[in-house]
């Protein structure tokens, strides 16, 4: 087994060994969708929803919330965690580069991403009768992009957060407000068309809309996968030009 897969099989472990993380990416959008599901009529195509059914229209959120909790909470503060207790600073010191521990982390937190994704188109399908992804090539289009962006900016984070906690509470105090900007709390559609356009730039309204749009058989908008796309490249340089290992 390669370096790389040997430090990815160890981060998956130590990712299981705390049962609070898989929960929160891998049950609780499931659990979001089970619960409004059972709601009778919910289902129903809905002019508040952009004519979107309301069990299709949760799973939506529900990958737009998997995104955001892996980019903006469980990347940060775990990276942030390793060099404040010194791991990436004694990785330094053997032949174990600690690259591949960010490699690791990444390839671990993407797969997490894919399972999560599954999970919710799967259950959506067979529970409540969700269609698949109508435009399937344009939904992991919109997958990929939001991902890279939001785990570029989880990257910045972890590069510039002095300690775990402070990782933690800049991931949450990002989380809120960007949940909101893209319609988690309130549905887009609802919005004023001013508050739709600052949406459009931001990287979570991007990908959840790119996501929606797909779903219901368009392709994203080249203003949303221009976003994301930029989100991805600006923070990602920044934080490699700002990264510190201790």
């Amino acid at each position: 087994m390669s370096a790389l897969g040997a430090m990815t099989r160890m981060e998956t472990k130590l990712f299981f060994r705390e049962p609070v993380l898989p929960l929160l990416v891998l049950a609780l959008p499931v659990l979001l969708l089970v619960g409004f599901g059972l709601i009778p009529g919910f289902g129903d195509p809905s002019a508040d929803l952009g004519g979107q059914g309301g069990t299709e229209y949760i799973a939506s959120l529900g990958v737009g919330i998997v995104l955001a909790i892996l980019g903006l909470s469980v990347l940060p503060t775990t990276i942030a965690t390793y060099r404040e207790r010194g791991v990436l600073r004694r990785l330094r010191a053997t032949p174990i580069r600690p690259q591949l521990l960010l490699g690791a982390q990444l390839i671990l937190v993407g797969a997490a991403a894919v399972v999560a994704v599954l999970l919710l188109v799967g259950v959506g399908a067979a529970a409540f009768g969700v269609a698949v992804p109508r435009n399937l090539p344009g939904f992991v289009l919109a997958v990929v992009l939001g991902a890279a962006a939001l785990l570029s900016i989880g990257m910045l984070v972890a590069a510039v957060a002095p300690t775990a906690r402070a990782a933690s509470a800049i991931g949450t105090v990002s989380f809120f407000p960007s949940a909101f900007l893209a319609g988690i709390y309130v549905p887009r559609d609802s919005f004023s068309p001013l508050l739709k356009h600052i949406s459009d730039v931001t990287p979570l309204g991007a990908a959840l809309e790119s996501v929606r749009d797909t779903w219901q058989g368009a392709w994203p908008h080249p203003v949303h996968l221009v976003t994301m796309v930029a989100w991805a490249l600006v923070a990602g340089v920044v934080a490699a030009r700002t990264f510190r290992w201790e």
